[in-house]
């Protein structure tokens, strides 16, 4: 394969656009192109095929799709870390658990969990603070990463804000190869449950939460995807249960029963 053909030409960008939003609801941007040829380079050069064009013709053919779910995983991966946008946490732990329903359990969905930073971080938080049982399950449509997810394994730079206590009381330290990385202990491993969702499945199945996580993914989403996906989220929300977003992220435009509370924060009130 040439230099020329490290990266995608335009129309064939296109077609990885389109493939990505027919199966996952996902809109690649115009300026994704480089990311998505370097990402998907060494997959073309390992399925034989003379360029970008012949490997989507490769991957749309119903015979290979186990190549189409590695392709779908590299184009859509995005990366985390442990206590991501901490003002979430902060309220969770001071405005949101000293007032929650003492006689029963406390259910959280991380509804786009990636690698597992995010569940793994509810989970220490609510081990904390939370004064009643409770319950987190993850989900993304990316197995790959839910994999990586079960085994709690993170390289120490995806550890920047987790707290020193936690990091002691919830983690162990990697040794000898694994120096540099940390793992999760196995007590709290255990009480989460990731499985593969596609949010633009039916979630009637999934029950009912107190407080959901979906963050940082509804961004690569068109606003009837959105809308979509709300009108889903709005369903599996008890009343008087919180929706976290992204603060880079908005619900403006979309109908929803839901009061903003605070940045990225909403209350679902009726």
């Amino acid at each position: 394969m040439s230099t020329l053909e490290t990266l995608p030409s335009e129309e064939v960008y296109t077609l990885f656009q389109k493939l990505v939003y027919d199966k996952l609801g996902i809109h690649l941007a115009k300026q994704k192109r480089m990311m998505l040829g370097h990402r998907l380079l060494k997959r073309v050069k390992h399925s034989q095929v003379n360029g970008f064009s012949d490997y989507f013709r490769f991957i749309t053919n119903p015979d290979n799709s186990n190549e189409l779910e590695v392709a779908l995983e590299l184009m859509t991966t995005n990366e985390t870390f442990f206590f991501r946008e901490e003002k979430h946490f902060e309220y969770l732990a001071n405005a949101i658990l000293p007032k929650i329903n003492p006689n029963r359990e406390y259910k959280v969905w991380s509804a786009a969990s990636s690698s597992g930073e995010e569940p793994y971080s509810i989970a220490m938080l609510l081990n904390e603070h939370c004064p009643t049982p409770w319950s987190v399950v993850a989900s993304d449509v990316n197995k790959s990463v839910l994999a990586h997810a079960r085994k709690g394994i993170y390289i120490d730079d995806r550890t920047k804000l987790l707290p020193k206590k936690y990091r002691q009381t919830y983690c162990v330290k990697g040794t000898d190869e694994f120096e540099g990385y940390m793992r999760v202990k196995p007590e709290l491993r255990k009480r989460l449950h990731f499985f593969y969702f596609n949010l633009l499945d039916n979630m009637a199945s999934l029950g009912k939460f107190d407080l959901i996580f979906i963050r940082n993914v509804m961004i690569y989403f068109d606003d009837k995807t959105r809308q979509k996906i709300i009108n889903g989220l709005q369903k599996c929300l008890n009343k008087d249960g919180y929706l976290f977003i992204s603060h880079s992220e908005t619900l403006h435009g979309l109908e929803h029963s839901f009061e903003l509370i605070k940045p990225a924060i909403y209350q679902r009130t009726s």
